[in-house]
């Protein structure tokens, strides 16, 4: 199994960081790779040549290429992201609109409608919370976050769920028992 963890947080010395990083620490060190994306400056503007790229269904950008090979690589994918307006950062929602792509992550048109493409891999999401489990299920940030990122994007692309682990009350500064039940919860799904 290769695991690509994919974090999106532009301070690294951010809990954001420091979850992504205990992960990396919890799996077999050959067999993981960190993708940040801020540090790596991605850009995650969607421009003229992504969008021809959806219209061929390939030939796409150089920087879109390198991200695609990496996703291929792995047959697990963590996203380790705050929560950002009830979903995830503006730079993981570009990552995920540019690199997702037609003609790989998936296909449109000519027939039998959306054609998944990424079944083989399985996806975890680890989101870092600043308020706590209450507030998140009375205001429905669980269904949003199914529903948006679940239904929206993983089904979408015929991505496998994995666990979808929330760190609560980020903002104050989560425990390092929550941190390691959350990285020991991630890291013991992907050694199955």
């Amino acid at each position: 199994m290769s695991t690509l963890i994919v974090v999106a947080h532009p301070d690294p010395t951010s809990l954001t960081h420091s979850v992504a990083e205990r992960l990396v620490g919890a799996l077999p060190s050959d067999q993981v790779e960190l993708a940040d994306l801020a540090a790596e400056g991605f850009d995650p503007r969607f421009t003229l040549a992504d969008r021809h790229s959806f219209r061929v269904a390939g030939e796409y950008p150089d920087d879109v290429a390198g991200e695609i090979a990496r996703v291929e690589r792995a047959d697990q994918l963590v996203l380790v992201f705050p929560v950002f307006w009830w979903s995830m950062p503006a730079l993981l929602k570009g990552w995920i609109d540019r690199v997702f792509a037609n003609g790989w992550a998936f296909g449109v048109g000519e027939g039998s409608g959306i054609r998944p493409g990424l079944g083989h891999l399985t996806a975890h999401l680890v989101l870092l919370a600043g308020s706590d489990a209450g507030l998140y299920d009375r205001r429905g940030y669980h269904v949003s976050v199914e529903t948006q990122i679940g239904t929206g994007i993983l089904d979408y692309c015929g991505i496998q769920r994995g666990l979808t682990e929330f760190l609560y009350d980020a903002d104050a500064g989560a425990s390092d028992a929550d941190i390691d039940t959350v990285v020991e919860r991630v890291a013991a799904a992907i050694r199955g």
